[in-house]
């Protein structure tokens, strides 16, 4: 029998949506800003660094609809959205968050800017 592959204990969902050049709504990945062009390889090589990449599975995806607080990263389990990263904040985020178990809570989105999901089925028609 083989044995099973382990599922992460934490999903950190980055952003990367880049916008155009011109366009008026900001994006996570901007054109004239290199450091936010490097955030997501910065966050999978700390996590390779720190011998946690099996267990902590960092996903590249879409626009996560929080543009004006950008760069952001939603981590799981937990619904954790982080706002404004930089790659000082990602390193405390997988220090404190991912390793030590305490939310970064200065870099949390604004509870006015997130608030408590909706169900689907409160809504469906």
């Amino acid at each position: 029998m083989m044995p099973g592959i382990p599922q992460p204990a934490f999903y950190m969902f980055k952003c990367q949506q880049s916008a155009p050049p011109g366009m008026p709504k900001p994006s996570c990945v901007k054109q004239n800003d290199p450091e936010s062009q490097q955030l997501f390889q910065h966050l999978a090589q700390t996590l390779m660094q720190k011998g946690i990449i099996a267990t902590v599975q960092p996903i590249q995806t879409g626009c996560l609809n929080r543009c004006q607080q950008g760069p952001v990263m939603l981590v799981e389990p937990g619904h954790t959205m982080y706002v404004g990263l930089t790659k000082e904040k990602i390193e405390r985020i997988i220090d404190e968050h991912i390793i030590g178990g305490n939310v970064v809570s200065e870099y949390v989105i604004d509870e006015a800017m997130w608030g408590e999901p909706i169900s689907p089925a409160a809504v469906a028609r």
